[in-house]
């Protein structure tokens, strides 16, 4: 029968230092998971407010034609398209 050898172990100090710094690790895992998908929900509401922005700009040049709106006081201006300014220039 063979001799039993003792397991070779770290000390207590090292293993406890190895599993603070491991216990760290995965919990700044954990956070850049849950920041990633606050992330994508920020993207996907992004996108639904450009749609939406999109389509009150639709709504709004259908019904006052190319105009531009302005955000402090709503006075509209009119927006000369690019071709009339370079026949002007």
């Amino acid at each position: 029968m063979a001799k039993k050898t003792k397991d070779l172990k770290i000390t207590k100090d090292e293993l406890k230092s190895i599993q603070v710094v491991v216990t760290e690790i995965n919990q700044l895992q954990m956070q850049i998971g849950g920041l990633e998908v606050q992330k994508d929900i920020a993207l996907s509401r992004l996108k639904e407010g450009q749609g939406m922005l999109r389509k009150l700009q639709a709504g709004l040049e259908d019904k006052y034609g190319k105009v531009s709106v302005n955000l402090d006081t709503g006075i509209l201006k009119p927006v000369e398209d690019e071709q009339a300014l370079n026949k002007k220039n």
